[in-house]
């Protein structure tokens, strides 16, 4: 009998738009023969699952249970496609746990702190991986821009601390636009976080694990058209993203090391997307952040990877789904 698997799209967050494309691709490459695949969108007015007759069905949260033809299902497994909260922060993750439910991304303590740059940065550089400069801000807290410039050097990026997509992030080359820019990122998040720009090249890898072997996907290099890797550059076409990257076997063996090297640090599991800048200054890579739950819409790069390393989708995401068992 097949299993029943839940794919958990939608979220409380502006993230929600990038997750129903990422559904839309997974469910496109899902093994029929394999799986039963329902769809459940995760709103902050409810769950739901839309039958193919249009019927909306609300989940039991009782038991993340759903009725179909007066029948109920109960999941064997979570295929995690929801970006932000609460399916990139551990909140989900919890709750399943709680169920005895496995899901496919990473569980609830990893994901919580890799959901906040600032902690992921903290724990990696305290076990040894390049990290760039920087100051965590709380709205509650009062900060002088006059401060943070004299801890800093510009340019600096201010980001949302918690969240991803690139939503609220700024480059700031001028002192009197730091404040215009935290504000900016407080509009997104309760925290921001403030670092100085590391000048080189920017690369991202996927690294999974199956089987007890962790596997690095193909490196891709990211070339913005825009002052940096932002929203557009991600989701409209406004960078260039070459898969593989065109690297010496010398940047690549580096940036695959601290890869894995972070991937387990973190007890990371299922697939994670990790972004690193090789420094032009010591030739090292600094980690950026790592997404726990990374896009696979059609302009998502972990689709690009996994072509790339001559897999398809659907034996991918079968990938995923096996290691729950």
């Amino acid at each position: 009998m097949k299993k029943k698997i839940a794919l958990v799209t939608g979220g409380y967050s502006g993230e929600s738009e990038i997750s129903y494309k990422s559904a839309s691709t997974i469910i496109e490459n899902i093994d029929e023969t394999k799986w039963d695949c329902y769809i459940i969108d995760i709103r902050p007015e409810g769950w739901f699952y839309k039958a193919a007759d249009d019927t909306i069905t609300e989940v039991d949260k009782n038991d993340f249970s759903i009725h179909v033809n007066k029948k109920k299902i109960l999941f064997d497994a979570v295929l995690f496609g929801l970006h932000g909260t609460p399916g990139e922060d551990g909140k989900l993750q919890g709750y399943f746990d709680c169920l005895k439910i496995p899901y496919t991304s990473c569980d609830a303590a990893t994901s919580a702190l890799t959901f906040n740059k600032r902690y992921t940065v903290a724990v990696s550089a305290f076990s040894g991986v390049p990290v760039a400069k920087s100051i965590h801000l709380f709205r509650e807290h009062k900060f002088s821009p006059a401060d943070i410039l004299n801890t800093l050097k510009l340019p600096l990026f201010v980001k949302p601390n918690n969240g991803g997509s690139s939503l609220g992030i700024s480059k700031v080359k001028q002192a009197e636009k730091l404040e215009e820019a935290i504000h900016k990122a407080f509009q997104e998040d309760s925290q921001v976080l403030v670092e100085e720009c590391i000048t080189g090249r920017e690369f991202t890898i996927g690294v999974l694990k199956s089987k007890g072997e962790i596997i690095v996907l193909p490196i891709t290099e990211i070339i913005s058209k825009n002052e940096f890797f932002d929203f557009e550059a991600k989701y409209s076409g406004a960078s260039e993203e070459i898969t593989p990257a065109k690297i010496e076997n010398t940047i690549a063996e580096k940036i695959q090391r601290e890869a894995i090297k972070v991937y387990e640090l973190l007890n990371c599991k299922g697939v994670v997307r990790i972004d690193f800048i090789f420094s032009n200054h010591d030739g090292k890579p600094y980690l950026l952040e790592i997404n726990t739950v990374p896009g696979q819409s059609e302009a998502s790069i972990i689709p690009q990877q996994v072509k790339a390393m001559g897999w398809t989708l659907k034996d991918f995401y079968s990938m995923l789904i096996d290691e729950c068992f």
